[in-house]
């Protein structure tokens, strides 16, 4: 476990204050050819707070990339977010994310909210130095003069570790991943958002590069005081990064809480089958346990919890009900929600195999 960071404190439903950002009944849908909808996220409801770090961990497919491009408006065409998803400024505005268009939408883009793509490579343009790419992003949104923009793309170079005079006249294919992969990090705080979505930033990156990236994330978090939503499928960059955990599944959060918490007492038996599928980094390999099956189809979704075909712990009732995220506290100050109905045995087995 790394030190205490900003949001740790925060790390408990409710939080303390008013969220930063508070997402409610949020759902994704997308049109198909034939005409019907399909819905990759369902009904989630969310806090982020002022300087936390949330995890958002799952398979792929589960909805978590849709997730955050749904909370940015940056869905393909046939991608429609609804629900309601509040902003809420330092200085007091609220701001209706999903009412937003034009001019405010694409403000709210990089002043309160950036993100971080999975393939740096993809986010550039291959004929742009990176001054070009600096330069272009800082126009769109301030008047910024040339010396300005200059100075702010060279202190966040630094800030990530990387060398300006050598970076901002280079062509992204110039670059190593990981050097991309700050660099798109250095680009996400020009203008100094309150919210950092990351999309598995380290996933194509060896295992000494995602160490780099990790750290700098570490230092620029601790610098900056932003709020981060880091959406992974790696449950010990999850374990390193956040202050709190979400695990999603077929689209839904079936299991939030602190990240100890998270992963030492877990509740969902979907969160307990992920952990049980790592292997630990000291001690003895013990034997590991992959979850049986597949995530389903989001087009076809078994009645009843979406996760029941692949519960050892499931029964006639899981088929029949789909069960809310409640809270279950097991310790004062505890701030854990689940949604299942055998999270009692699940934590049983988890203390037991401890």
């Amino acid at each position: 476990m790394t030190t205490t960071s900003p949001g740790a404190a925060r790390a408990t439903r409710g939080g303390s204050g008013k969220p930063l950002l508070s997402i409610r009944d949020f759902k994704v849908e997308y049109r198909t050819g034939s005409g019907t909808t399909v819905q990759a996220v369902r009904g989630v409801d969310l806090d982020l707070y002022p300087g936390e770090s949330l995890a958002l961990v799952g398979e792929s497919g589960c909805g978590k990339t849709t997730f955050g491009l749904g909370l940015l408006r940056l869905l393909p065409r046939l991608g429609h977010a609804s629900g309601q998803v509040t902003f809420n400024r330092g200085d007091g505005t609220e701001i209706d994310v999903l009412g937003l268009d034009g001019r405010d939408l694409r403000q709210f883009r990089w002043r309160d909210a950036a993100m971080v793509f999975q393939g740096a490579m993809n986010a550039f343009n291959p004929v742009l130095k990176i001054r070009g790419h600096m330069h272009d992003t800082m126009r769109a949104h301030t008047k910024a003069t040339k010396q300005e923009i200059e100075e702010r793309a060279a202190e966040l170079l630094r800030l990530v570790r990387l060398e300006p005079e050598r970076v901002m006249d280079s062509y992204p294919h110039e670059l190593s991943g990981g050097m991309r992969q700050r660099v798109l990090i250095a680009m996400s705080l020009l203008l100094e958002p309150e919210v950092l979505i990351l999309d598995e930033p380290t996933t194509a990156l060896d295992i000494l590069t995602q160490r780099s990236v990790v750290d700098v994330l570490h230092e620029v978090r601790e610098r900056l005081g932003f709020s981060m939503i880091f959406i992974s499928h790696d449950l010990s960059l999850a374990a390193e990064l956040a202050d709190r955990v979400a695990t999603m599944y077929a689209g839904r959060i079936i299991e939030t809480g602190g990240v100890r918490d998270m992963f030492y007492k877990p509740r969902h038996p979907y969160t307990l089958g992920l952990i049980k599928a790592v292997p630990p980094i000291v001690g003895d390999l013990p034997d590991l346990e992959s979850i049986p099956g597949g995530p389903p189809s989001l087009a076809n979704l078994p009645k009843g919890c979406a996760f029941h075909p692949r519960c050892k712990f499931a029964t006639d009732e899981c088929q029949e009900v789909d069960p809310p995220l409640i809270p279950i506290t097991d310790e004062p100050g505890d701030a854990h929600d689940v949604a299942c109905i055998h999270s009692d045995e699940v934590h049983l087995e988890r203390r037991t195999a401890s």
